[in-house]
């Protein structure tokens, strides 16, 4: 999940043009819009950390920003929700979803905790992790960099100093040929632009530094898709991209810009959208994220925007969901089925336009450790990490809510989504401010296969 970056810090290092906001009123709707099942080979997907999940974790730079208290950092990282020690179970409960994809990230700084040397018991956790996800008939989608590296990685000076891309690149061909043939999603880095931000403020780092950073993983990423190309022939790489309403013009230019030519899919997170008549989504530079006010359609126009500029790849929702403030109900009473039910619709419509979505994640299975609170609850299942010792895994509604889509491939024709298109949408000004704004409900554009 990320957090929006502040326009002046990064424009001043990346130099991108944002989208315009248009002003005039959208015209009537089309007539008989369309949606479409999904397939039955689609990747319904849950999507986690491991930093964020695992607990009990090793020396690195996450573990010492929150030592020191960065800024962000509100909570303790304790144990987070242990998954560290109940992987087993947490498995278990995305099988009962009907998902065929599992993602998380293996993390380099348990993994390699001192330069040179491999934790044991560490590779034989993610060995046995990464084995019951595909007992239990799902896909690993491994992210090799979830923003964590190990503490001797910090004090070489991180991205600033070139062998950590030569450091990164000899871990990830440890863990690529750990885990070749096994069916496995790749993603390089997970949304390099939060990324970058978050060192920024946390290390914290100058704007030359900045540059400097971006430089290494746009090199570094090349390099990883190739070497997993070679090593994994047919495994699918790429890295996702965090949506950013006004700013996505930045944040695409802090990666996904420059690696077009080596990505095997386009990979989206979609949390929020803004509109004339929607401002909220600027709660996420402060991480109060409940307050922002959700714009399900925008996912719709995001998918089409990607689609046309990348038109011969297919395109994976790699993160989607709802933060609550501390698992209490939101005050407008928009709950996270209807979340839930009104982003699948909008993907359903995207497809029926000829958008080739082929997997969706949502994020994220249990609630976690949101980059120093836990005040953010994204969970199908929640978790108090502060208060509960036993840290039970308690579902939500959304649970049986994404159950029942996996097993009827999507909503049912004529569904109407509970939060109506906004006008005058950031996603696609010119068509919600000058032209056509699609409403629902739609029929199935044709009978189910």
């Amino acid at each position: 999940m990320l957090p929006a970056l502040p326009a002046l810090a990064l424009s001043v290092a990346l130099t991108v043009t944002v989208s315009p906001t248009a002003q005039a009123r959208t015209a009537p709707a089309a007539s008989a819009p369309k949606t479409a099942k999904f397939p039955p080979g689609f990747l319904w997907g849950v999507a986690t950390s491991g930093f964020q999940g695992e607990g009990s974790f090793p020396d690195s730079n996450w573990t010492r920003y929150i030592k020191r208290k960065a800024p962000g950092i509100s909570d303790p990282y304790k144990n987070s929700v242990d998954f560290l020690h109940r992987y087993p179970g947490d498995v278990e409960l995305a099988r009962k979803l009907g998902v065929k994809v599992f993602r998380t990230s293996i993390e380099w700084a348990r993994i390699e905790p001192k330069r040179g040397v491999r934790d044991p018991k560490a590779i034989a956790y993610y060995d046995d992790l990464i084995r019951r996800i595909r007992a239990a008939g799902m896909r690993p989608m491994i992210t090799l960099d979830h923003w964590v590296y190990p503490g001797w990685v910090a004090d070489q000076g991180a991205w600033d100093d070139p062998k950590t891309q030569a450091d990164w690149l000899r871990n990830a061909r440890f863990i690529v040929n750990r885990y070749k043939h096994q069916g496995v999603l790749w993603i390089t880095f997970n949304e390099a632009s939060a990324y970058m931000f978050k060192e920024l403020t946390m290390r914290p780092m100058n704007l030359g530094q900045l540059a400097a950073m971006r430089t290494a993983l746009t090199r570094t990423h090349r390099a990883a898709y190739d070497m997993i190309h070679k090593i994994d022939p047919g495994a699918p790489v790429s890295t996702n991209v965090a949506y950013g309403t006004a700013l996505n013009g930045i944040f695409d230019a802090a990666l996904f810009n420059d690696v077009t030519d080596k990505l095997d899919f386009i990979g989206i997170d979609y949390y929020y959208g803004a509109s004339a008549q929607n401002l909220t989504a600027a709660y996420a530079a402060t991480g109060e994220f409940w307050k922002i006010d959700p714009e399900p359609e925008g996912l719709y126009y995001v998918l089409k925007s990607y689609q046309r500029r990348l038109p011969k790849l297919p395109v994976y929702v790699v993160e989607n969901g709802m933060s609550t403030d501390n698992g209490k109900p939101r005050p407008d009473g928009y709950t996270r089925s209807e979340h839930l039910r009104d982003h699948v619709y909008w993907v359903q419509r995207a497809m029926a336009d000829g958008v080739k979505v082929i997997g969706y994640n949502y994020w994220s299975l249990t609630d976690n450790y949101e980059w120093g609170s836990y005040r953010p609850r994204f969970g199908l299942y929640t978790v108090d990490a502060l208060t509960d010792p036993s840290l039970a895994r308690r579902p939500t509604d959304a649970v049986a809510t994404y159950r029942s889509i996996i097993a009827n491939r999507g909503v049912p024709a004529g569904y109407v989504p509970v939060r109506r298109p906004a006008w005058c949408s950031v996603e696609d000004p010119v068509a919600t401010c000058f032209g056509t704004t699609p409403t629902p409900p739609a029929a199935y554009a044709a009978p189910a296969r």
